[in-house]
């Protein structure tokens, strides 16, 4: 029997997507044979408390007590670490076939703990970058600061979370990425060994038959029939590409007037309302909605837009594809695996040596095409749905996440 312990951190649990993959985890695992914790680090209680909902045992830690605001990160980190696994090893009952699952990856110090203490298999998942968040897809950039000696505080700070990052993998028994473009730089970069990676995309839970009619839908949400509906979902910043969605919109409006953006989700909104006032009455700002609100919108949408310039994996098109929503995306990173040349138009994203751009242009005509071509449209939807079912249904997942535990012991 493998005793799993998935570390969570309570405050941050929604950052990145790594809040929906673990609730998709715990699904996945709920009525397997493996004994399943999840550990919730930086709980926003103040006592330890441990609780059991559908077999899984969760376990809560409550964040420490900081005295002053002068304090040395790193080695609060490390101390709070050692608190952690002091506190598991008189929680934990059977050590038998141990595995701890980190989900962070500022988690080094907590791997070597681990290790220190237990008998055991430590596993991460790469969820995303600090590199990634702030150059995007723009590799020759990261080892342009990584490989010269550049002593900006930006390169140095790059630095400095690219090697915690290294130290959290090299720490760890196996690696878990979602996209093989991720598992490539892990390779090269982090000088991480193949054999020592695994490639399992994330999933997400099938609702997309269960949904209401357009025209039911539609009338809902106080949309008219002939208005053309662009989507975006996801947070606005610069890494979703939202500067570049709204020239391409305004360039969309030339063509069909009658269409309108629906942005769903928090951020710069003074900002990127600014850039859009001469249209904005074109565009609707939801903030953010629960899922049942946002399938919704996947369903009476005419096209999803993920113009993102960076993307670890992409829950937001797997959800648009589960709905038969036509995509437009960029071709970065683990976006460009997530939706192939069947279920999606695909924009390039332009590299310079200090930035990364999207053709608006280009953008505009993929939308249009899909606009203008509904047979074409409706056809790429219903690849998207067909590829979800066969790479990222929550039965795959379950399967392979299964094999993974599994062959950490034989």
């Amino acid at each position: 029997m493998i005793n799993l312990y998935i570390f969570n951190e309570s405050s941050r649990a929604s950052v990145y997507g790594i809040g929906t993959y673990i609730a998709e985890l715990r699904k996945a695992l709920r009525d397997s044979d493996i004994n399943v914790y999840v550990v919730n680090l930086y709980a926003e209680n103040q006592k330890n408390v441990a609780e059991e909902t559908q077999a899984i045992r969760l376990l809560y830690i409550p964040s420490p007590v900081i005295q002053n605001t002068t304090f040395d990160r790193d080695k609060h980190n490390k101390q709070y670490y050692r608190n952690v696994v002091y506190l598991l090893r008189l929680k934990i009952v059977s050590a038998e076939n141990l595995v701890f699952h980190l989900n962070y990856n500022q988690s080094g110090p907590l791997a070597v703990e681990l290790k220190k203490a237990f008998d055991c298999k430590v596993v991460t998942v790469v969820h995303y970058s600090e590199w990634g968040s702030v150059i995007f897809d723009n590799l020759n950039r990261l080892r342009s600061i990584l490989y010269n000696d550049i002593s900006d505080d930006f390169s140095k700070k790059l630095k400095n979370s690219f090697e915690e990052e290294k130290l959290l993998y090299s720490m760890t028994d196996k690696v878990v990425c979602l996209s093989n473009y991720m598992k490539e730089i892990l390779c090269l970069d982090y000088e991480i060994k193949a054999t020592k990676i695994s490639v399992i995309p994330n999933c997400i839970n099938d609702t997309g038959k269960t949904m209401t009619e357009n025209k039911t839908l539609r009338k809902k949400w106080k949309i008219t029939l002939i208005e053309k509906i662009i989507l975006f979902a996801g947070r606005m910043e610069e890494i979703k590409g939202m500067e570049f969605l709204l020239k391409a919109f305004r360039k969309v409006l030339s063509t069909y007037p009658n269409s309108r953006l629906i942005i769903v989700g928090e951020g710069g909104f003074n900002k990127y309302s600014k850039e859009s006032q001469d249209f904005c009455t074109k565009i609707t700002y939801t903030g953010m909605l629960n899922k049942a609100k946002l399938y919704e919108l996947y369903c009476l949408a005419d096209v999803g837009v993920i113009p993102s310039l960076f993307e670890p994996f992409g829950y937001v098109a797997v959800e648009m594809m589960m709905h038969e929503l036509p995509v437009v995306v960029t071709s970065t990173s683990g976006l460009n695996e997530v939706v192939d040349d069947t279920c999606g138009l695909k924009v390039p994203i332009i590299k310079y040596s200090d930035k990364v751009e999207i053709d608006d242009g280009l953008l505009a005509e993929k939308i249009i095409f899909l606009l203008q071509n509904p047979s074409e449209a409706k056809m790429i939807g219903e690849n998207g749905r067909k590829r979800f079912l066969k790479e990222y249904s929550s039965e795959v997942f379950h399967r392979k996440m299964l094999e993974f535990y599994h062959s950490l012991f034989s």
